[in-house]
């Protein structure tokens, strides 16, 4: 067994004794699965494959920490200008897993709620047909919340939201003077559950939150935690020090 092997689970409790203050939602800019791969030499597929590995497991860990609510950047509108194979992957992948959703025992006894923010016009009807499918399957789960972020831009979905609301004043269901920031809350995630985030993650060492949620995190001045590694080399360790710098901003307050 190697040091390391013996060492990061004595520090994995460490730093989980340090953290008091656990986010309700944390949101995770997932970087660098293509640099990885040119990394090790290998396709940019078994990139986006590993990236969908360590999803997975950081899930898990998410859970076991407490933490209700997980946003992933998967897809951004501008994730539409890469080569057409990779996007038909990564399409793949998306389905793959929202397919998986319908039949994962760990969805259904954990009791996690699935959805997609985003804009759906810009997916492809069999993918949108799978991801409304394991929304429907999960739609009265409240335990726990997955947000997936496909074909997604903040500044897009804030342009959405405002023609919904100036619609809503043309059809006179909301009168101009009584809008307030709640209203526009309400028209970009009607029928979501997707709280003020607490705590943005974003790896492969890039410093910068790319225009993700810029309503529910930065209107709501949340922690945001750049690290190294790339998304398929991301530990547990990376994100306990997440949820460490978030804990000692909360004590800050207090």
């Amino acid at each position: 067994m190697r040091i390391r092997d013996r060492i990061d689970p004595l520090y994995e409790r460490y730093l989980q004794w340090q953290c008091k203050h656990i986010p309700g939602h944390i949101a995770i800019i997932q970087d660098g699965n293509r640099r990885y791969a040119r990394l090790l030499g290998v396709g940019t597929i078994e990139g986006h494959r590993a990236g969908a590995e360590t999803t997975q497991q950081v899930l898990e860990w998410a859970k076991e920490i407490g933490i209700r609510t997980i946003t992933l950047y998967s897809f951004s509108t501008e994730n539409f200008n890469r080569d057409e194979g990779e996007v038909n992957y990564l399409f793949d992948i998306f389905k793959e897993k929202f397919i998986g959703v319908l039949s994962d025992e760990r969805v259904h006894a954990n009791q996690i709620r699935v959805q997609m923010i985003g804009d759906r016009s810009m997916l492809p009807p069999d993918l949108l047909e799978t991801i409304e499918a394991a929304e429907e399957a999960t739609r009265h789960y409240s335990r726990f919340f997955l947000n997936i972020a496909l074909a997604y831009g903040g500044r897009n979905e804030l342009v959405h939201a405002a023609r919904r609301v100036v619609a809503g004043v043309r059809e006179g269901s909301i009168a101009s003077d009584e809008i307030t920031p709640r209203t526009v809350e309400n028209y970009l995630y009607e029928g979501l559950h997707l709280p003020p985030v607490d705590l943005i993650i974003r790896t492969g060492n890039e410093r910068r939150t790319s225009n993700f949620l810029p309503w529910m995190a930065n209107g709501n001045e949340c922690a945001v935690y750049f690290c190294a590694p790339y998304w398929p080399l991301f530990r547990k360790i990376d994100l306990l020090r997440a949820i460490r710098l978030y804990d000692q901003r909360i004590r800050a307050r207090e």
